[in-house]
């Protein structure tokens, strides 16, 4: 304690982290929208910082980024959410059948391979499933009866949102001297940790909405053109299944694999889906991870996922999102001061 927080910086710094856990933790219900709205300016401020290159002047370009910001908002509204709401609703409302299937296949298993597969092995699975099925049919209708708050919060999100991230981007040099003349001294260390975790969380966030916007665009493409059910919305979990490393694109092939079998069965038009899965995952893997995050800082896969668990725990899915951003902050927050270095 006396060799590192002797240091007014590291201090400094400790209390600034420790202050702002607590606000998340404490307020993150009542400023989700100042929350949402900040990593949406972090995202299209690096797109303003690029075409700063080109010497436009930063309120024009400002004008420039916002619009064509809420020109893809108004696409998604108009165009993707109906389809993908109908979707699910389809899904929902034909799950029973898909189920009555799958029961289908599962008790023929005993026939096709009895020294691995029971009979009861097989009736405990089913009443596991139809547990499983009742709970989440009861969660769909507690979701459905508090709808009409989340269409409330919703509209709110869509005017207060918007707004925050204009002045964000609009008064950012602003905001971020009035942070910084509220510190005492020369907050030598939290600039440098800033600058740090400014390029690296930057990058791996712009990075990963990037991964997650090209996966999902090839995955709908890919399942739309071989006839497959539900394309979007399976399109959409594959996108959404970057935000966890290692366990995302195992969690999102089960639906893919399930869908397929149940609508072709394992006739040729179903491998042909597994193989334009195979194909767009490794794609993925080889081509643009390692293109979109050539600059990020390499976290050992063990810090990923003790990150995903311990911060997804303490804040569901925001905290699974954030896992690995504030496991670089972790790291920046190591590495920049040679008192901790040496302590480690």
């Amino acid at each position: 304690m006396e060799r590192v927080f002797s240091d007014s910086d590291v201090l400094l710094l400790a209390i600034l982290l420790v202050i702002g856990c607590i606000l998340v933790v404490a307020l993150s219900d009542i400023l989700m929208p100042v929350f949402a709205a900040g990593v949406i300016a972090y995202l299209l401020d690096g797109i303003i910082a690029k075409l700063a290159k080109f010497r436009i002047p930063r309120f024009p370009t400002v004008l420039i980024v916002f619009g064509l910001f809420l020109t893809l908002v108004t696409f998604i509204l108009i165009a993707i959410i109906p389809l993908l709401y109908q979707q699910t609703e389809q899904f929902i409302e034909q799950f029973p059948q898909l189920f009555n299937r799958a029961q289908e296949v599962i008790v023929r298993l005993p026939e096709h391979y009895p020294r691995f597969v029971t009979t009861e092995q097989i009736d405990e699975i089913l009443s596991s499933i139809r547990k499983q099925t009742f709970a989440f049919t009861q969660e769909i209708l507690s979701i459905s009866a508090s709808s009409l708050i989340g269409l409330i919060s919703m509209i709110v999100y869509l005017v207060l949102v918007p707004l925050l991230v204009f002045f964000f981007l609009k008064d950012k040099d602003q905001i971020l001297r009035w942070m910084m003349h509220y510190l005492p001294g020369d907050p030598r260390l939290v600039r440098q940790v800033w600058r740090q975790v400014d390029i690296q969380i930057g990058n791996y966030i712009r990075g990963k909405f990037l991964e997650l916007v090209l996966l999902g665009i090839a995955s709908f493409i890919s399942f739309y053109l071989l006839g497959l059910n539900y394309s979007l919305l399976l399109a959409v979990a594959m996108g959404l299944s970057v935000l966890i490393p290692y366990v995302g694109a195992t969690v999102v092939t089960i639906p893919v694999v399930i869908v397929a079998y149940l609508q072709w069965g394992l006739e040729t038009q179903f491998w042909y889906v597994m193989i334009a899965y195979s194909v767009v995952q490794v794609i993925d893997g080889t081509i643009l991870v390692p293109v979109l995050f050539s600059e990020v800082v390499n976290l050992h896969p063990v810090a990923i996922i003790v990150s995903i668990l311990l911060f997804g725990g303490l804040w569901g899915f925001w905290g699974v999102f954030f896992a690995i951003p504030l496991a670089i902050l972790i790291q920046a927050v190591l590495s920049v001061n040679p008192k901790i270095k040496t302590l480690l």
